[in-house]
């Protein structure tokens, strides 16, 4: 065996949890996205959806998506620097930047892609990146490309980010960079002092609105919106895979910004263009956001329910205000195990343990689809809180 092999062949924590019945990643599902869906024949209700509006399946979105193939075919069969520039990418981008109030957008392939070429080529090597220490993978591996010095603040921390920002030079681009809302703990960036902050040292701010767009402000337009300060964000970034239905992302800004990055950002010049189909779906997508806000509506009467519930039942929930509801269990094995209990009694969960977060932060991420019913919440509700009492989680 040569030392490749050798090396992960000594990788065994996946098959410890198969032995111990508890592995619960890669479940198949046999059905569309919804509030149920059928693994191994079984219908289960989904609570580990980041469809927040439930469109996924809806019928609008579907018909874009099969009348985009039927037009432009499956694929681009290039990137968009050369022949995989569509008239509905550039239809698309620029709804989405007056979407969210900017000038201009690009969209990618994933939402990975965007905070990955995005923040690996915007600032230079006397520049200085400055983000949340709970900030999404995407964002630190983009951030860990960039050839600027990083610096790491502590969470929702406006004492630690301004001893940061004191410590840049006054000459340089200082880019803070946050999620709009925190895709674990569901509790939302304080924009509201981090924009003064920003200001009193010039510096420049990204939001990621992966889980922000479609849950909060006016229409869904995120959590720039929703505290007023669009216009002290200098980029905002968005994915598909959410909210809009579909796979893809963009980043909107200025008309220099955008111009700078669609000539730079390597993931967006050397990846394959969106797919018609995608692109479709996210512009059918805001369509209904746009037009059909009572969804928005019924998630938030829905969420603020499920938050209720959860609080009375004494789940330590942490300071989450969104459909993302992080249950912390803070051990692993355990979380796997509740998960594998409420699999069985007909409830899909997310586990969230190590190295995604510390060990003794894991949780399990419940989260909420507009088109959940109150009668299903409560089902969850029940049964969360038998097995979490089986395990001494709740009284």
């Amino acid at each position: 065996m040569n030392l490749l092999r050798e090396k992960f062949a000594k990788y065994d924590a996946p098959q410890k949890t198969k032995e111990a019945g508890i592995y619960p990643y890669f479940r198949e599902i046999e059905s569309d996205q919804g509030t149920e869906v059928i693994i191994q024949g079984k219908k289960v209700l989904m609570f580990g959806s980041n469809a927040y509006l439930g469109l996924t399946n809806h019928p609008k979105v579907k018909e874009a998506a099969i009348e985009a193939i039927k037009k432009y075919g499956t694929g681009c069969a290039g990137s968009r620097f050369l022949n995989g520039t569509l008239d509905i990418h550039v239809k698309l981008e620029k709804r989405l930047a007056e979407f969210v109030g900017k000038e201009d957008a690009i969209s990618f392939s994933t939402g990975f892609q965007v905070n990955e070429g995005v923040l690996s080529c915007l600032t230079g090597r006397e520049d200085f990146i400055i983000w949340d220490e709970l900030d999404h993978a995407s964002i630190i591996e983009g951030i860990r490309l960039s050839f600027s010095t990083k610096m790491k603040f502590k969470h929702n921390d406006m004492e630690s980010l301004e001893n940061k920002l004191k410590k840049c030079k006054t000459d340089k681009i200082k880019l803070i960079v946050i999620d709009g809302v925190f895709s674990m703990e569901g509790d939302v960036a304080n924009l509201k002092e981090i924009v003064p902050l920003a200001k009193k040292y010039n510096a420049s701010i990204m939001v990621d609105e992966a889980h922000g767009i479609g849950v909060l402000g006016d229409h869904g337009r995120g959590a720039c919106d929703y505290f007023g300060v669009s216009n002290d964000v200098d980029l905002i970034m968005g994915t598909f895979s959410k909210s809009f239905a579909s796979l893809g992302g963009f980043i909107a800004s200025d008309k220099d910004t955008i111009n700078y990055l669609r000539h730079n950002a390597r993931t967006y010049i050397f990846s394959a263009s969106c797919t018609p189909a995608s692109i479709a779906a996210a512009n059918a997508s805001l369509d209904i956001m746009l037009n059909e806000p009572e969804l928005l509506t019924n998630l938030w009467k829905i969420t603020n329910y499920a938050l209720n519930g959860f609080r009375s039942m004494g789940c330590e929930i942490g300071h989450t205000s969104t459909p993302i509801i992080p249950l912390f269990i803070r051990q692993n094995n355990i979380t796997f195990a509740i998960v594998r209990d409420l699999f069985e009694a007909g409830i899909f969960v997310n586990p969230v343990v190590s190295p995604a977060v510390a060990s003794l932060n894991s949780l399990i991420r419940f989260s909420l689809i507009a088109t959940h019913t109150i009668e299903q919440i409560d089902y969850a509700l029940e049964t969360i809180r038998k097995i979490f009492k089986k395990y001494n989680l709740v009284k």
